[in-house]
């Protein structure tokens, strides 16, 4: 049994069409907590606008227990986006981020506190192993290896979402728009003391991954454009490389002409080559460029922070001191229980 003495923890799970794990991720959790003497615990379900019967079940959870809070967003507003919103109404001490699909096990949470009540702000877990083909695995720590020698912030090796974060970075977090955040990067550049430890990553039980190789490239960009200008570096270095090869290349050619009376022969081949590397060039940095840009242009947009359809059990978190004034929540919203729902 918990008291209103105990430390609370808010407990964030993302999902998105998780019907096969929303009651066995609710259950592990609430059944670690009731075996954790002096912590209580709140877990908020963000639902990134499911297809499948995932609200319905959250919908009976939460009529059943108060500690279980739904965030439901009008659309799909993305996987990184979803989790800020989750940090930014988490309301407890502190928070831990945990998958839906529970690969990262919660029987390791009472690890996590232990490590909080040390004086660690940030206790993250960094996979030792993974249950995934080699070759997305070797993919995987290649990005981690490679964005953390272009980022500017010293971003951890292997270290996934599975994370416990402080309340003082949670009121930090609080004050975040960003329309396009990583927010395992975003963290890890707030500093205080950070601290992982290894554990070993389970594999899905049931559902399918909602990260294919598509995804996790397009989170491997959002990683280094919010971390880095080496990309903008290394195309203005290159630029000028080639701009002075280029153009000792022309004052050779004038010397030899001119000076030694060279007679070169027509090379066709030659400057159609140096054309399309020219192009070649211009085009992807040209890229580069524009996809900074691109991200500049949203930001400035200001358009709407994302929609929330619906909340259960749940009100806006406390407001930091920098933070606006959140939306009021309604106080209370009925919620019809469906009659064949059943909780794992």
């Amino acid at each position: 049994m918990t008291g209103d003495g105990d430390t609370l923890v808010s407990v964030l799970v993302p999902a998105l069409n998780e019907a096969a794990n929303v009651g066995r991720a609710y259950a592990e959790i609430t059944r670690v907590f009731d075996g954790l003497p002096g912590y209580r615990c709140e877990i908020i379900f963000t639902d990134n606008h499911s297809t499948d019967a995932t609200f319905t079940l959250l919908s009976a959870i939460a009529s059943v227990d108060p500690r279980v809070r739904v965030i439901r967003f009008a659309r799909n507003i993305g996987y990184q986006r979803s989790l800020l919103v989750a940090y930014q109404n988490a309301r407890g001490a502190c928070s831990v981020q945990i998958d839906c699909d529970l690969q990262d096990p919660p029987d390791l949470i009472p690890q996590m506190l232990a490590r909080w009540r040390e004086g660690h702000q940030v206790v993250y877990g960094i996979r030792r192993s993974l249950a995934e083909s080699r070759i997305k695995a070797a993919l995987r720590r290649w990005f981690y290896y490679g964005i953390n020698a272009l980022s500017e912030d010293d971003l951890p090796l292997n270290a996934g979402e599975f994370r416990l974060v402080d309340g003082r970075l949670l009121a930090e977090l609080r004050t975040v728009q960003d329309t396009s955040p990583y927010l395992r990067g975003l963290i890890s550049s707030m500093g205080f003391s950070q601290v992982g430890f290894e554990y070993d990553r389970g594999a899905r039980v049931a559902g399918e991954s909602k990260f294919p190789l598509s995804k996790m490239l397009g989170l491997a960009a959002d990683g280094v454009l919010n971390h880095s200008l080496v990309p903008l570096r290394v195309a203005s270095g290159v630029g000028l490389a080639v701009g002075v090869t280029t153009t000792l290349l022309i004052l050779g050619y004038l010397a030899g002409r001119l000076a030694f009376g060279q007679q070169w022969p027509a090379g066709f081949a030659t400057t159609t080559l140096l054309l399309l590397l020219g192009i070649t060039l211009n085009a992807l940095f040209l890229g580069v460029i524009g996809e900074y840009l691109g991200r500049i242009f949203m930001q400035v947009k200001g358009r709407p922070i994302p929609i929330i359809e619906a909340r259960l059990n749940d009100a806006p978190a406390p407001m930091s001191p920098q933070s606006p004034k959140p939306e009021a929540a309604p106080r209370s919203r009925k919620q019809p229980a469906p009659s064949e729902a059943v909780i794992a």
